[in-house]
This record gives structure tokens, sequence and C-alpha cells, in this order.
């Protein structure tokens, strides 16, 4: 009976270990994110808000502890919060940080809106981070050349890497090393930056890494062009999380697959992984989830988060007095969402575009504004405040009163015309296209005359129209408004504009 007991015992232990060998399989999760501007939910609290997105993190740790949560570019800003003064800086960023510090974010990637910031912002942003930040083509210009990009601890500078490793293990022993890349697109030219070539750049990351892993993937912030060029360059990424775009899509070059969820966290992606090591296969399942009030709020997260938006509803009063009062009551939705704001003449569009015109006495021929400078992505219903004019326009700046001439001024509405799909397209004011022509006032563009244009201040930089600033011979003069006229920021120009619309409504 003895030896019969022990023989069981020996048995059981040879199952126990047959069913714990390393089968060279194992699951892992990536949480990817893109394009977060802010971090309470927006439309009216319906969709997004970081605090449900770590309810969502959290859920997937407790389904599998190999699960990252990587962010593909674009959050430092723009935010209306972030442009906000606490102890005498702007926040820049600062507040997202914090929150994706208490996320416990595994990897970000750089996103072309990270150097909005100024060189010594961007420098504390990093420093503050508790994550890791790639990218294989984003370089510090410094005196002496260029340089990877670097955190500040402990007072020693330590340089970021253009790639990233991540080792996994499960319950059977198998362990797997996962490596990642990433580049960023060159649209937002600083001095301090230097955007090396994306496609040479991402080829000798990826020769870089591959020996060292079992399989990469792409984190990316360029557009859905480049990502589809990079899955031709290199076949064996399975899988690229990208960011730019705004809109949710899923599309399948070869073998690899390109993802980009929503912006501002409207949804995410969820992507399943298992890789098998002797085949050197991933099987990847997919699943676009939309964060909305439906997912609880994380309790930690959702603490911070609203720590932060007390800070918003303290210090915007600083620049509107009464920022909560209604200034106007939309019956019709404003259409400030990103798809249609850079893809077609909005009614939002119209208003800001009139407002700018307004700011001027309405002594202006027409006026024009960048679709991108209009960061809400969502569409503005009922009661309007102040609060929601300055997060539809986060970034300010003035409005300038431009004398053209009437051939530059076709040429900037053909270019925003082909621009359609990206933040460069024009929402206009008096100007329209009918048919092959285009019409200023309800009259066909005349080449020859000289128009009085009213541009946002951005578009004169030549940012989005490289032709478009005041270098350009056919732009005769340039008016820039003083601090007490409306012109001299955007924002209230709206403001005011709404509310004498507001007044022009109630009888007397």
């Amino acid at each position: 009976m003895k030896f019969i007991k022990i023989s069981v015992f020996f048995l059981s232990l040879l199952i126990v270990a047959s069913c714990t060998k390393d089968d060279q399989k194992i699951d892992f999760t990536l949480l990817q994110l893109n394009d977060v501007y802010e971090i309470a939910p927006i439309q009216g609290g319906e969709f997004g808000g970081m605090a449900r997105v770590e309810t969502v993190h959290q859920d997937l740790l407790k389904e599998n502890k190999n699960t990252l949560l990587v962010m593909a570019g674009d959050f430092l800003n723009p935010s209306l919060l972030g442009t906000l003064k606490v102890d005498g800086e702007r926040l820049r960023g600062k507040q997202m940080v914090s929150v994706m510090n208490a996320m416990n974010f595994d990897l970000v990637a750089f996103g072309n809106h990270e150097f909005d910031v100024p060189q010594k912002d961007l420098q504390k942003r990093l420093n503050e981070s508790n994550f890791p930040w790639i990218s294989a083509n984003v370089k510090e210009k410094t005196e002496t050349g260029t340089t990877f990009f670097h955190k500040e601890i402990k007072g020693e500078k330590v340089p970021l890497t253009p790639s990233f490793i991540k080792e996994f293990s499960d319950t059977d022993g198998t362990k797997i090393k996962i490596g990642f890349i990433s580049v960023c697109i060159p649209s937002n030219p600083k001095e301090y930056v230097v955007y090396e070539d994306m496609y040479a750049q991402a080829k000798a990351a990826y020769e870089d890494l591959k020996d060292s892993v079992d399989v990469v993937f792409g984190l990316t912030h360029v557009k859905i062009a480049q990502d589809k060029k990079i899955a031709l360059l290199l076949p064996e990424l399975p899988l690229i999380m990208g960011g730019h775009e705004h809109t949710s899509r899923s599309v399948s070059v070869g073998n690899t697959v390109i993802t980009k969820a929503d912006a501002n966290a409207k949804t995410v992606y969820v992507h399943r992984i298992s890789y098998d090591k002797k085949t050197k296969k991933a099987r990847i399942v997919s699943e676009l989830k939309a964060i909305n009030s439906k997912i609880k709020t994380d309790v930690k997260v959702g603490a911070i988060v609203a720590q932060w938006q007390k800070v918003l509803k303290v210090k915007i009063k600083e620049i509107v007095s009464n920022p909560t009062a209604v200034i106007y009551t939309a019956k019709t939705p404003l259409d400030g969402r990103d798809t249609p704001i850079r893809s077609v003449q909005t009614n939002l569009g119209k208003i800001i575009t009139q407002s700018m015109s307004f700011a001027f006495d309405n002594q202006v021929d027409c006026a024009l504004v960048n679709g991108g400078s209009i960061r809400i992505d969502d569409a503005l219903e009922g009661a309007i405040t102040a609060v929601d004019i300055f997060r539809v326009l986060p970034y300010g700046g003035a409005i300038l009163k431009v004398k053209i001439s009437g051939n530059l001024l076709k040429r900037v509405l053909d270019y925003g015309l082909l621009a359609a799909g990206t933040g460069a397209y024009l929402q206009r004011f008096q100007a329209e296209k009918i048919g092959s022509n285009w019409y200023i006032k309800n009259k066909p563009l005349d080449l020859n005359k000289t128009y009085d244009v009213a541009f946002s201040e951005y578009l004169l930089k030549g940012f989005d129209i490289p032709f478009l600033s005041e270098k350009n011979s056919n732009v005769l003069s340039v008016y820039h408004p003083k601090s007490t006229e409306f012109g001299f920021d955007i924002r209230r120009a709206v403001v005011s504009y709404l509310t004498s619309e507001t007044k022009k409504s109630v009888p007397n």
C-alpha cells in the first residue's frame, strides 16, 4: 500500500510537470491610445476620460498580467488646461503626465504636437514622466550636432532610445521578448528639433532590434499612407499601432495590421496577442473598445483628474470673467468634430470665421482659419459657455487683417480645398466655390484686385500653407490688433460675437 501511494505521488508530480512544461506559446495584451488631449470626458461627459481608460486597463491586467498600456503620440498639447498658468508657468502637458504616471503607462511615442511646447517645458515633462519615450527619427538639436532627447534623473542625463524591449513570462515558464520601434511625422518644425528620414530610421531601428527580441511591433505617429509604406518596408512587423489621424481605423498591408483609435480616448484598441516561438507567428485579435459613460471611473485616477479640473475652474476666471455663463444657445449642434472640420465647411467653422470678421467691424472681404486650429472634436449643442469656446480654440492667437492680391487669395483658397482631410483645410466666411470659380462676398474673385482678409495668426506663419507668410510679395500689408481689441485673441472674438448674436435675439 505504501509503494502504491508513493507511485501515485510521483505520477502526480510527472503530470504537473508535464502540464507546466514550456510550450513555446505565450499570450499578452497591448492597450493602445493615441492623440489624447483631454484628461476628462468630452461631449457632455459621454465619451473619453482617462479615469475610464484606467478601469479598462485594470480589467485587462486582471485578465492577463502581461498587459502593456501604450500611447502612439500627441498628448502634451493642445488642451485648454495646458494653456493655463499655475505658479507662474503654463501647464503645457503637466496635467497629462501627472495622470499618465498614475495610470502606469508602459511606453509612449513622440507625436508632432509634443513639440508645440517650448524646449524647456518639454524637458520638464520628460523629467516628470515615469514612463519610457521612443522615436527613431526625432532628435534634439545641440550646439555640436544632434542627439536623442533625454531625461534628467538625479542630475544625470539619461538618453532616450529609438526602441524599447519588454520581457514577458507565463505560468508554464515560456518567456518572450517583444520590441517596439517608433517614428514621428515631420509636420511641426521647431528650432530645437531635427526630423530625420522616417523610413531610413525605422529600418535602422528594426535592424538593430530584431536579433534581440522574438517579435517587433510599431508604435508610430505618422499618416496612414506613411504607415502603409513602413509596413511594406518592414513586412515582419505583425502590428503597427499608430496615431495622428484622430479617427479609428484598421488596415492590413500584407501580413501587417495597422490600427488607430479615435482621438481623446473616445475609443481604445485592445490587442490580444498569442505568439508561438516555434513558428515565430503572432495571432492578433484586435478590439476597438468605446470609452463612454457606461464604464466606471477608476477611483485613484479619477481623483487626480478631478484635482486638475478644479484648477481649470479657478484659473479660467483669470482669462474670462464669467466663464460658465451661457453666451449662446445652439439649437442645431455646432459641428467641431475632427473629420468634418478638416474636410468640409461646418456651421462651427462659419461662426468662428464670421467672428473674425466681426472683430474688424465686418470691414473685411472674407475670413479664413485652418481647421487644425479647432480642437474640440465634439459637436456643441444647447447652452454654450465661454469655457466651451476656449476648448474649441485652445491655441488662441490673434486675428490679422491682411491686404493680399486676388491671385494669392485664389492660391490660398485652392490649397485649402485640396487639403481636405488635414489640418490645413480652410474654414471660410464670405468665400465660396461655385462650380470652378471662387466667389468673395457673392462676387467672382478678381485676380487683379486687392482684398482685405482676416486670417488667424497661425495661418500667416506658413506652417499649413507654405507660401502664405508676410515674406510673400503678394502680402501687401498686415494689421496686428492691439491687446484692447477683439482681434487680439480669436477666442474672445468668438465669445463677443456669440454674445452679440444672443442679444439680438432677445426681444426688447
